[in-house]
């Protein structure tokens, strides 16, 4: 079996795939703070909760955004599953051609989205991913990524507007049902959720345009929305073709499947070395 991290700034992602099929997943804070056997632990209880061998674990592969937690998950990986741990980053097989001018500049999360997005539904395609950031991607019909846009996500404009505002409360993320509204937090509901589809709806447009110019095609790209808060978003707007929340994950088992001769057993007197030098320099690495 294999153990997918899609490891974000607020939430990391983790998968179960078995025989390529995904059979459970869990979502966990991200928290830098926490130690390679903290995460250990919770991850055996979820294991226990759900009835799985944490040794029927043959692989384990990561994406992450977020540089100082990667060293922890590696120690992990193997500690608790005696796997070196295929990361997504510079030499790993995508079946992309990447278009950015600095391709090491892409984001993990980004690279795995479209690559699940060009095996899943083919090109052109668009990918809007709401996160922590709400990212825009374009991918050609040949699989050439070309770029996007990066923009706040919802929560963080939430946030900043709570913070940076002396009598504005923090609210829930929720449609308010008006634009028009008679109270203060309906008000800000509205403006930050019918914003963000404004917003969302503008850039897909734009965004069509300049792929339909860089081609030369007519062909309409497809357009798929995944993160938390895609459902929520997806309902106010007409842009979305499909939403697909897993995408990240299924994008981890496609990479896996291209890469998966990179993984390797660990042997025993490799293994206590690993586990000693992890555990001497893990909160240095962070």
């Amino acid at each position: 079996m294999l153990l997918a991290f899609d490891v974000g700034n607020t939430n990391i992602v983790l998968g179960v795939f078995k025989d390529g099929k995904l059979i459970t997943n869990w979502r966990l804070e991200t928290d830098t703070r926490k130690s390679a056997d903290e995460y250990g632990m919770i991850i055996n209880q979820l294991f226990q909760y759900q009835e799985l061998d944490p040794d029927d674990i043959s692989d384990v592969i990561i994406a992450t955004v977020v540089p100082s937690i990667l060293y922890t998950l590696q120690h992990l990986s193997i500690k608790y599953f005696r796997r070196k741990a295929i990361v997504i980053g510079p030499g790993i097989k995508t079946g992309l051609i990447i278009k950015y001018d600095n391709p090491k500049q892409v984001g993990a999360d980004r690279i795995v989205n479209a690559a699940a997005a060009v095996e899943k539904y083919g090109g052109p395609v668009i990918i809007i991913d709401l996160g922590t950031a709400t990212t825009f991607c374009a991918i050609t019909d040949k699989g050439e990524y070309l770029g996007g846009t990066i923009a706040p996500g919802l929560k963080i404009s939430s946030d900043a507007l709570f913070e940076k505002t002396a009598k504005l409360p923090r609210v829930e993320l929720e449609e308010p049902g008006h634009v028009i509204c008679k109270n203060t937090n309906a008000s800000i509901q509205s403006g930050l959720v019918y914003g963000h589809m404004g917003m969302i709806d503008f850039v897909v447009r734009k965004m069509k345009t300049e792929l339909r110019e860089y081609t030369g095609s007519e062909k309409d790209p497809l357009v798929i929305a995944t993160g938390g808060l895609a459902t929520m978003i997806e309902k106010g707007i007409d842009c979305i073709d499909h939403v697909d929340k897993l995408l990240t994950l299924e994008g981890l088992e496609i990479l896996y499947r291209k890469n998966k001769s990179k993984n390797k057993s660990i042997s025993d007197e490799d293994f206590r070395k690993q586990v000693e030098d992890y555990e001497e320099n893990e909160f240095k690495n962070r």
